[in-house]
């Protein structure tokens, strides 16, 4: 197990070093200048200004000058400032994290929770009319965009029926756009579950347990649903990192005051700093809970408990 999770930091940490690679190279892949792009919109702007925006960037400098400029700053916390208003871009980002950490969170409980019940039942009542309800309404969550799904929800539950703020902040307010993050996930994750859960029920050692006699839900709970989670778990990670990608979309349906309003604002002032910081950050968080599922993961399977890396 040690074993394991050592190969998971590692891995972990490299992606890390990869991103601050990509991040700091970003502007080199725009097209055009990225400093006449960024003062596109300021009509006053001199070209003296322009040149000490280059300079404060790094962009006077070679490729390699360029990229250890940047990832000297970030070891010192410094990850630059707006283009707009001249903020430091770390504490802005840490401002807003907090709002898209808990959106996020939220959904994946919710998806989790929701698909492997729902990929549990149809395994379990394969063959019936259960399992074919259940498969319908997985194909129907993952064939439902988004960012419709969030307005179809916002016009009938927050201003027809009014049962939801159409925006704000609180757990009243985040109920709406969590659900809408959370539908195209327990979809995958309903369908993941019970073809992994149909595996576990061949296997020989569930024969095993019913012969024994062991009580259903014994059977059920502590053998199969453990033993069928641990590609499920294998798996959100991922989907951990389309719900924070997807919540850039959701939030600004939703005016929910995250990450994703401030990245949406970001694109389209052009603020590479704050772009750059986000995608950073973005990174770092994914990672971390991917090594927290893989914790997690570890702790499921006994192959890698007993020490083994298959």
């Amino acid at each position: 197990m040690q074993s394991f999770l050592l190969r998971r930091f590692g891995v972990a940490l490299l992606t890390v070093w990869v991103t601050t690679i990509a991040v700091a190279l970003l502007t080199r892949l725009v097209p055009g200048d990225p400093i006449e792009i960024m003062f596109a919109q300021s009509a006053g702007a001199t070209r003296e200004q322009m040149l000490a925006m280059q300079a404060r960037l790094g962009l006077d400098r070679n490729v390699v000058a360029q990229y250890f400029l940047y990832l000297g700053n970030l070891l010192q916390g410094d990850f630059g400032r707006t283009i707009q208003g001249g903020q430091p871009v770390l504490p802005l980002i840490m401002q807003r994290l907090p709002n898209t950490l808990w959106l996020a969170s939220t959904a994946l409980v919710i998806a989790s929770i929701a698909g492997v019940t729902l990929g549990f039942f149809a395994a379990y009542k394969k063959g019936t009319w259960v399992e074919h309800v259940l498969m319908t309404s997985t194909v129907m969550g993952i064939s439902i965009p988004p960012f419709w799904l969030g307005l179809i929800l916002l016009m009938v539950f927050g201003m027809q029926l009014g049962w939801f703020p159409v925006a704000g902040a609180g757990w009243h307010a985040l109920v709406l756009p969590a659900v809408t993050l959370a539908a195209t996930n327990a979809a995958i994750i309903g369908r993941l579950t019970r073809s992994s859960m149909l595996e576990v029920f061949e296997q020989e050692f569930m024969r095993t347990a019913w012969s024994k006699g062991l009580p259903k839900t014994t059977v059920l709970s502590r053998h199969a649903l453990r033993a069928g989670l641990v590609p499920v778990v294998s798996a959100m990670g991922v989907q951990f990192a389309y719900m924070m990608g997807g919540a850039i979309v959701v939030e600004y349906i939703f005016s929910w005051n995250g990450m994703g309003t401030l990245a949406v604002d970001a694109i389209l002032r052009r603020d590479y700093p704050l772009i750059q910081g986000f995608i950073l950050v973005f990174s770092v968080v994914v990672v971390c809970i991917s090594l927290l599922l893989d914790v997690i993961y570890a702790a499921l399977d006994p192959r890698i408990r007993q020490g083994g890396d298959s």
